[in-house]
């Protein structure tokens, strides 16, 4: 068998990571035959801590013959040891009241420090991948605090986008999920991010030809994604935790299949018409695991242009509310 793997995570008692915890230690995220250890950190809150222990006996009570250890911690610095992947997925939401920019001030202060630490105490190998709102820009500054660790160890999740996208041409096309190849996500996780219809295939056609609706790809289609969050929130009376956290397990086992294709939120290096240092969703080659390469050279229509301009000067407005705290 094979040694385990350290998976690190934060915000582990609450909704996401309740529905994360169990698909990891299953297997659905490394494989069927790769151990883990999950180190769990928690906020040094006695509710969140005590919600902690009880979410560690039920992993126990699960006896999943790959969960090899279980750490439970409120100090990043055990929680992040010899981590060899590091899921950021505790955030502070945002409240009443709230602008974005304190917002990200406030989140920018735990991610700065995460950073640090990761960076610090982590395995070598390590990789961190960010879901914790505002994911593209959390994601930047913690990655901006690493000295050992290069950038591009450092991801944001757009994959629940992605998974949104996909289903929803799907539906609209009357086809099975896997009908759909290629639909990928630019930009930042919010309603800006664009979903790039124009690359998708469904049954290898070109999904703009096969559902043959300009007005509902450029309108409903686009929003649906954008704001189904939102929807789901006015739906339910609570946040999407299950499918962002599904979409976590799609991200990482992705990130660790060599030739897996879908979307990232990485260091855009100027790609697509982004700014270089900003972290914008866009399609990836997964080449060994753990590594990537942005794919190159799909073109852009006028739509598309727009919207990636969009998307990029939110971006650009979020980096700037928190220039203070990158190095």
């Amino acid at each position: 068998m094979k040694a385990p793997i350290r998976v690190a995570v934060t915000g582990a008692a609450g909704q996401i990571g309740y529905s994360l915890l169990f698909r990891i230690a299953s297997g659905a995220m490394f494989g069927p035959d790769q151990p883990v250890i999950l180190q769990l950190i928690e906020a040094p809150i006695e509710k969140a801590l005590k919600a902690l222990e009880g979410v560690a006996m039920e992993l126990d009570d699960c006896a999943f013959p790959l969960l090899k250890g279980i750490v439970q911690t409120s100090d990043a610095s055990t929680g992040f040891k010899d981590a060899n992947w590091c899921l950021l997925i505790g955030a502070k939401p945002r409240g009443p009241g709230m602008e974005r920019a304190d917002l990200l001030k406030d989140n920018g202060k735990i991610f700065i420090e995460q950073g640090r630490i990761i960076d610090a105490v982590a395995a070598d190998d390590a990789r961190v991948a960010v879901v914790g709102n505002p994911a593209n820009t959390n994601c930047m500054i913690a990655a901006s605090q690493a000295k050992r660790l290069p950038a591009e160890r450092f991801t944001a999740m757009v994959r629940l986008d992605q998974n949104r996208a996909q289903t929803q041409l799907a539906k609209k096309a009357g086809v099975d999920l896997t009908a759909v190849k290629d639909i990928f996500i630019y930009g930042n996780h919010s309603p800006t991010m664009f979903p790039a219809y124009g690359h998708a295939t469904i049954n290898g056609q070109p999904a703009a030809k096969v559902i043959n609706d300009d007005t509902w790809l450029q309108g409903p289609f686009c929003e649906t994604v954008g704001k189904r969050g939102a929807a789901i929130i006015a739906a339910r009376g609570l946040s999407s935790a299950a499918s962002a956290a599904n979409a976590l397990v799609d991200h990482v086992r992705s990130l660790v299949t060599p030739g897996a294709i879908h979307s990232v939120a990485v260091k855009s290096h100027g790609l697509y018409g982004f700014d270089a240092n900003v972290w914008a969703g866009m399609p990836v080659k997964t080449t060994t695991p753990g590594s990537y390469e942005v794919i190159t050279g799909y073109a852009m229509d006028a739509f598309a242009q727009a919207k990636i301009a969009a998307t990029n000067k939110e971006l650009v407005e979020e980096r700037a509310f928190v220039a203070d705290m990158i190095k």
